[in-house]
């Protein structure tokens, strides 16, 4: 059979034409043509320049110039860069010298908050004449501390008969807890002998005078008014801290209890706070809380009237867990209790049915609510009245 003539056979057919031109533009690359584009010419809009455009333009560039920078340079760049001197600014420089003047001033002279030392004039209360340290009763004491490791105590006795007495710690600084009713009980009677007001004078209860811990006053209803002398009791007897907050406040203040210690010659006992002051930041120390029973006692710190409302008051503290819990019924004491959780403390005057008489202050650190603190202050209640009525 006769082979095929392909070439005759694809040479008048449409694929001998493809494949033709297939062959001869195999190796030429076809050049791209850029399409032509027509340019267009955007119409830009015409300002518009009306008579009230440019009113509106004088009218703010008139604004600005005559109320936006005056008002911009006197504001800013006057007070910045003053170009004399003015008295815009005036310096205190005694508040630069001694910031701490305008709130812990012990004296007002000429307007001026002045801190004055008690040394620079008598002291009111006289110190206490102490005699020999009774050694055995000291050791006893000590001993006695020994079997409670948890309690830190400070320890000051002081026994009228032959002026002995019993110093353990008794200048450590301590917490006062509710303990600092006494001098502020002091300090009230003081100020009604002086006149600036009445036992019977009235305060009403208000709500920032409220504080929470001893006392039932802060569950009261507010606006009713409350006699001086009932604040006072309820202060001593139930330990009350909203009462003690309105006697405070009746005389000035803090500062005003303040003054007047620094007054009476204590260097240590103070208020920092108000009541309740469960940080401890009240502070006194035993010796100094003798020191303040004694002159109550035996000094005319306050008048016979006034002795006899403040014994009416100690006699009846409703806290006979301390130092009363460690007497026997027939004897008498005139005591302050303060407890603030790791503080524990009894200030007293104690009178024997033999006519002994003496000042007993234990304070007593120890571990929060720690039962050992009140069983320590008891015990030595004890032994300090075996020794001394004996």
């Amino acid at each position: 059979m006769p082979k095929p003539r392909y070439k005759e056979y694809y040479a008048n057919t449409d694929l001998y034409t493809s494949m033709y031109e297939q062959y001869y533009f195999k190796n030429i690359e076809p050049q791209r043509i850029k399409p032509i584009r027509k340019r267009v010419h955007k119409k830009t809009k015409k300002k518009n320049t009306s008579i009230f455009g440019k009113i509106a333009s004088i009218v703010f560039f008139l604004t600005l110039l005559f109320y936006v920078l005056p008002y911009s340079f006197k504001s800013y760049i006057a007070d910045t860069f003053p170009s004399q001197r003015t008295n815009i600014l005036k310096i205190d420089y005694s508040k630069l010298m001694y910031p701490t003047n305008s709130y812990l001033y012990k004296d007002l002279f000429l307007g001026k908050y002045l801190i004055k030392d008690s040394k620079y004039s008598k002291p009111i209360m006289q110190d206490i004449q102490e005699g020999l340290q009774r050694t055995g009763l000291r050791n006893s004491l000590i001993s006695l501390a020994s079997e409670y490791p948890k309690i830190n105590p400070s320890i000051y006795v002081y026994e009228y008969t032959n002026n002995s007495y019993v110093d353990i710690n008794a200048n450590a600084v301590y917490p006062a807890a509710s303990i600092i009713k006494l001098p502020v009980l002091i300090e009230m009677f003081r100020e009604i002998e002086s006149g600036k007001f009445n036992l019977y004078d009235t305060m009403v209860l208000q709500d920032y005078y409220r504080a929470p811990g001893s006392g039932k006053l802060q569950y009261s209803q507010g606006g009713i008014s409350h006699t001086m002398d009932y604040l006072a009791k309820i202060m001593i007897e139930n330990s009350d801290n909203s009462s003690t907050n309105m006697i405070m406040s009746k005389m000035g203040g803090m500062p005003q209890v303040n003054k007047a210690m620094q007054q009476w010659g204590l260097k240590t006992t103070h208020i920092n706070n108000w009541l309740p002051d469960l940080d401890g930041t009240n502070v006194t120390t035993a010796r100094e809380l003798g020191k303040i029973l004694y002159n109550l006692d035996t000094t005319t710190i306050v008048g016979a009237e006034s002795k006899r409302h403040i014994s009416e008051y100690l006699s009846h503290v409703k806290n006979n867990r301390l130092l009363q819990a460690g007497l026997p019924p027939e004897a008498i004491l005139l005591h302050k209790t303060g407890d603030i959780g790791f503080m524990l403390g009894d200030a007293g005057i104690v009178k024997s049915p033999n006519g002994k008489k003496y000042i007993v202050v234990i304070l007593a650190r120890r571990p929060y609510n720690n039962l050992q603190g009140k069983e320590f202050i008891v015990k030595a209640s004890k032994i300090i009245y075996n020794h001394i009525s004996s």
